[in-house]
């Protein structure tokens, strides 16, 4: 074959190579890519492989991830005049790459100045004791002022957190003594209210103890006096039994006058039991010891026997 022929070959192969090298682009899956043709922007290459015109397009990358803004500490006075030592984080993202490219020259730098500026502005506004317990509320207001500021660049910021905040040491020492005094404040008082809780449950249970005792005394009592009413009861209930027992017995048994005059003398002596000196005889008692007397003759003498029954007047 002929030389000049392979020449041409070969040279054609490497023009070949050298075009597909320089019109092929490989865009990763962070970025994304800003076409310019002859200094004039053309459009935006989406990850993946892309082919441009080589000698003439030139692709520019930009990362599209969410970068980190580290804000250098620096002194602010707030609104009570205390000079306190801040620094912050600032969660910043590329929405648009066109914007972020062509529309200011370092958005990460911009970025962090205007975090000290507004940092500055917003801590200035705020109290000391303010700006100690209202982080949440500085990060808020840092965050809407810097995406407001950032949106005309394509960058988006998602968060601003402060990472420290330190007063003087002076004002640190006597934030330290105050904590330290409304921390033996409060302990005093949870003791005293200790205390008076104590108190009052111990009087509490005292009073419901006497109400128990007072309550049970009152229960026995009337727990006693119905066994003593009952006890009366049942013996008064079985005297008149016994009464009306005996009483029946004696008319079923329909004793003569002579059996009543003997068990009248028979309770005569029980009558005269005790320390009385005097005896006070029923009216009837002379017809009973003259009836006595007749009875005694009828033994004497069974002639004298009266032929009748001996009345008396009981």
């Amino acid at each position: 074959m002929n030389p000049q022929i392979l020449l041409f070959l070969g040279v054609a192969v490497v023009l070949v190579f050298m075009l597909a090298v320089f019109s092929i682009r490989i865009i990763r899956p962070f970025e994304k890519g800003l076409v310019e043709r002859l200094g004039k922007f053309q459009r935006i290459l989406e990850p993946g492989l892309n082919l441009i015109m080589p000698f003439m397009d030139t692709v520019l990358k930009v990362d599209m991830r969410e970068v980190v803004l580290d804000v250098p500490p620096q002194m602010v006075i707030t609104r009570d005049n205390v000079n306190v030592e801040v620094d912050c984080v600032v969660y910043a993202q590329v929405t648009d790459p066109f914007r972020s490219r062509y529309e200011i020259s370092n958005y990460i730098l911009a970025a962090t100045k205007l975090a000290q500026t507004n940092l500055r502005n917003v801590i200035g506004e705020l109290d000391l004791d303010a700006c100690l317990t209202s982080r949440d509320e500085i990060n808020g207001q840092l965050r809407d002022v810097l995406d407001t500021a950032t949106d005309k660049w394509g960058v988006k910021v998602n968060r601003v957190e402060l990472q420290r905040i330190d007063p003087p040491r002076d004002i640190t020492e006597a934030m330290s003594r105050q904590m330290k005094a409304e921390r033996d404040k409060r302990a005093a008082i949870l003791e005293a209210e200790g205390l008076k809780q104590a108190e009052i449950t111990k009087a509490e249970g005292h009073k419901r103890s006497q109400i128990l005792d007072a309550e049970g005394f009152a229960a026995a009592v009337k727990t006693k006096a119905d066994a003593e009413k009952y006890k009366k009861i049942t013996v008064a209930q079985g005297e008149g039994e016994a009464i009306l027992t005996v009483f029946n017995s004696i008319h079923e048994g329909k004793p003569d006058n002579e059996l009543i005059t003997l068990k009248y003398l028979e309770m005569l002596p029980k009558l005269a039991e005790g320390d009385a000196n005097k005896i006070f005889m029923p009216y009837e008692a002379s017809g009973i010891i003259s009836s006595l007397a007749v009875m005694v003759e009828g033994v004497k003498d069974p002639a004298k026997a009266p032929k009748k029954p001996i009345e008396t007047n009981l």
